[in-house]
């Protein structure tokens, strides 16, 4: 989800999906720790299931970036959207089964006095079992959260604070002036926050269990590839309670269609290892999307994977896994913050492991 309104990201596509790993993306040892996930995969995706409820005075044309969570019997999804005049907002949902989805009405949360009427994009939800207390991780720029005890109601969330804030030198360097899509995940003892800037690095700040949600620092760059192969739309999770982490990141193909790419590592400051990494085999994306209902959407766009838990470990059953992303339809375009975007949800059919 960027900062500001559309990128010119399909012109150069075609040159730059083809280019190599850099140094940081080698592996020698193929997928290093990643036993549990298959070597191909094979999803079917549900139709779309939230779309865009505009009201009077909020005439959204696109929902997007979700990041969900299973609590009190309740799928709790929140998101981006975007309205007729490309401002960015947040809003809520819930509901019990996947087939009310559609239905559930929306909360927005500029309807929230904490949070306003203001720039906020690209939410990450979770419990921070050390505080007994929820996060919402999202972009106002800087990366931002709010606080609250009960993720139910979207109007109890504190005003938005910095994790950090100012953008580090390394990512002032290295960035197109973008740094987004913050990710948070923490093991028995730190805290890592994640970020992407759309040219291909991957950043990762760091803070303590104790000191969290403060000092975060040492922010370096752990993954980098051209701009278009590591671009947006990143998330960290633990594998079924094991020390080994799967990294997904957003993509762009040389067709510009979306799709995503995986890599492994042993422990969250470990070397980063590709596990499906190319456009005709990725993690998810066209080559590897089954539409029963029809196909309604060629991007397999910013999404979340559902995890086995709320917590800040990110914890993924890898025998049990799906996507809720955002998709559009195939034909559609135009400026960037008008595309159609609805969500909708992946779910493992089938992988071979060779």
């Amino acid at each position: 989800m960027r900062i500001l309104g559309a990128l010119a990201v399909l012109a150069s596509a075609a040159a730059l999906a083809s280019s190599s790993l850099t140094a940081s993306a080698q592996t020698t040892g193929g997928d290093v720790g990643a036993q549990a996930l298959p070597a191909n995969y094979s999803w079917e995706s549900s139709g779309q299931l939230i779309s865009p409820k505009p009201d009077s005075s909020h005439p959204i044309v696109s929902v997007k970036d979700p990041t969900v969570v299973r609590y009190n019997n309740e799928w709790l999804v929140y998101m981006t959207t975007a309205n007729t005049s490309g401002n960015w907002s947040l809003a809520f949902t819930r509901f019990s089964d996947w087939s009310q989805a559609a239905s559930a009405p929306l909360t927005f949360l500029d309807r929230n006095a904490n949070i306003g009427n203001r720039y906020a994009a690209a939410p990450q939800l979770f419990y921070f079992a050390p505080q007994n207390l929820w996060y919402l991780v999202y972009q106002t720029g800087p990366p931002s959260y709010s606080t609250s005890t009960d993720p139910t109601n979207p109007n109890s969330w504190s005003a938005p604070r910095n994790f950090i804030s100012s953008t580090p030198p390394i990512v002032q360097q290295n960035s197109n002036g973008f740094w987004l899509d913050f990710y948070n995940i923490c093991d028995s003892t730190m805290c890592y926050l994640f970020a992407g800037d759309d040219n291909g690095h991957v950043y990762r700040s760091e803070t303590t269990v104790g000191e969290f949600p403060n000092n975060f620092r040492n922010t370096q760059i752990v993954l980098q590839d051209s701009k278009y192969n590591l671009f947006e739309g990143g998330a960290v999770y633990k594998l079924d309670n094991t020390n080994t982490y799967l990294l997904i990141w957003e993509s762009i193909g040389s067709d510009g269609v979306r799709y995503y790419r995986s890599y492994t590592a042993n422990g969250l400051t470990g070397q980063w290892q590709p596990q499906k990494t190319t456009q005709n085999a990725p993690f998810a994306g066209p080559a590897n999307v089954s539409f029963p209902g029809g196909r309604w959407s060629a991007d397999i766009s910013h999404g979340e994977l559902i995890r086995s838990g709320v917590d800040q470990t990110m914890n993924l059953d890898t025998s049990n896994l799906r996507m809720l992303y955002q998709g559009r339809n195939p034909n559609s375009g135009g400026e960037y913050s008008q595309l159609p975007y609805r969500l909708g949800l992946l779910t493992l059919t089938g992988g071979s492991t060779c």
